[in-house]
C-alpha cells in the first residue's frame, strides 16, 4: 500500500503544471551555473596548476553545481510538500484516507516517498551534467558519488520536514511558508554559530546546521556521522507527521 500511495503521490505531481515548471526552472538555472562554473575553470586553469595540490574540475564545478543546487532546493522543496496533506485537508479528502485499510505510517511513507521519488528524478537530471564533462575530460568519481548522497540526504531531510509542517495546517500556502521558514533557519544557524561566544552552544548550533554535515559531503568528505545525523532527522520529523495524523484520526 505505501507503494500505492507513493505512485498515486507521484502521478498527481506530474499532472501539475508547478513540479513540470520547477523541474524546468531548476534545469534552466543549474545549466547556467555549470555551463559559467566550467567556463571560469577553464580560463584559470593554467594559474591553477601552478599550485602545489591543484583542485581539480571535480572540486571546482562539480561542488559548486550541487551547493547551488541544494540552495535552489531549499527555496522550491517547499512548494513541492506544501500540499502533500494539507492539500487533502483542504479539499475534504483525509477522512476518506482515514476511513481506508491503511495506517497512518503507511500513509505518510506512502506520501514521503511519492515525493522523494519526485525529487530523485530532479536529481539524476542534474547528475547529466557533470557527467557530460566525461566526453572532455576524467571527473573524480569518489567525490561525485559523496556529493549525490550528501544532496540526496539533504533533499530527504527537507521532504520530511514539508511533510510535517504540511499535516499542521489546512493552508498549502502557510505550509509552504512556514517550511521554508523553517528550513532556512536550519540552514543559516551555522552562521550563527560562529558568532557564538559560548563554546559548547557553537557546537550544538552547528550540528543541527543542514549547512554544516552538507558541506564536508560537498567537498568529497564521506564521514559517517553525517549520514546517520540526516537518518535521524528524516526518521524524527516523518515519525511527528505519523503521531500528528494519529491525534487527527482520532479527532474524527
Amino acid at each position: 500500500m505505501i507503494w500505492t500511495l507513493a505512485r498515486r503521490e507521484l502521478h498527481s505531481m506530474f499532472l501539475s503544471p508547478l513540479a513540470w515548471s520547477i523541474l524546468a526552472v531548476i534545469q534552466l538555472i543549474m545549466a547556467m551555473i555549470f555551463l559559467t562554473g566550467f567556463q571560469q575553470y577553464y580560463e584559470v586553469q593554467a594559474q591553477l596548476a601552478m599550485l602545489e595540490t591543484p583542485p581539480g574540475v571535480s572540486e571546482v564545478v562539480i561542488g559548486n553545481l550541487f551547493q547551488s543546487t541544494a540552495f535552489f532546493l531549499l527555496l522550491v522543496i517547499p512548494l513541492i510538500t506544501m500540499r502533500v496533506i494539507s492539500g487533502e485537508r483542504r479539499n475534504r479528502t483525509l477522512p476518506l484516507l482515514f476511513s481506508a485499510p491503511v495506517s497512518m505510517t503507511e500513509i505518510v511513507l506512502g506520501k514521503f516517498f511519492g515525493v522523494v521519488a519526485f525529487l530523485a528524478i530532479m536529481l539524476a537530471m542534474l547528475t547529466l551534467m557533470p557527467l557530460s564533462i566525461l566526453f572532455a575530460g576524467s571527473i573524480d568519481f569518489g567525490m561525485l558519488a559523496s556529493v549525490l548522497l550528501g544532496t540526496f540526504l539533504l533533499i530527504c531531510a527537507f521532504a520530511a520536514a514539508g511533510v510535517f509542517i504540511s499535516t499542521l495546517t489546512r493552508e498549502p500556502v502557510v505550509a509552504a511558508v512556514s517550511t521554508f521558514g523553517f528550513l532556512l533557519f536550519l540552514w543559516i544557524i551555522d552562521f550563527v554559530a560562529a558568532s557564538s561566544t559560548m563554546e559548547s552552544d557553537a557546537e550544538l548550533l552547528r550540528y543541527v546546521s543542514l549547512l554544516q554535515h552538507f558541506d564536508a559531503m560537498a567537498r568529497g568528505v564521506f564521514k559517517s556521522s553525517d549520514v546517520i545525523f540526516y537518518l535521524l532527522f528524516i526518521v524524527t520529523f516523518l515519525v511527528l507527521s505519523i503521531r500528528r495524523l494519529d491525534n487527527d484520526r482520532l479527532q474524527h
